[in-house]
């Protein structure tokens, strides 16, 4: 399955994003960073994000060549996600957007604790 593309500036901004842009797709490609991982695990990694989000986040993923789904020949099937070579060439950005992720979870909280004290003072 290829995805079809419309890029409307010819930024390559616009191209990584059109690939891993969305919510859950980085946190997807995040957890699979450690390895392999089944639908399963994924959406337990996922809570918030519904079993049908996922399954078209990873399909779509799967049509630009970032992850691999292997189907296990068992009963009940069992599928399993990986990064694809190509996938892997993601590690240093989607480290990146953790740390940056971090750095602003942390200036945020310190600000709404300055704000919450100087409303006590």
């Amino acid at each position: 399955m290829t995805r079809s593309y419309d890029w409307k500036t010819g930024c390559s901004v616009e191209a990584t994003l059109a690939v891993i842009g969305g919510r859950w797709k980085p946190v997807l490609l995040f957890h699979l960073l450690d390895g392999p991982k089944r639908f399963g695990v994924l959406r337990r990694m996922t809570p918030n994000a519904t079993e049908r989000m996922i399954t078209l986040q990873l399909r779509e993923l799967e049509a630009d060549g970032v992850i691999s789904r292997h189907v296990f020949p068992e009963v009940p099937p069992r599928v399993e996600y990986r990064l694809t070579e190509f996938g892997h060439s993601l590690e240093g950005l989607l480290l990146q957007m953790r740390q940056w992720g971090d750095a602003f979870k942390r200036r945020r909280e310190a600000e709404e604790t300055d704000g919450a004290a100087a409303l006590d003072a």
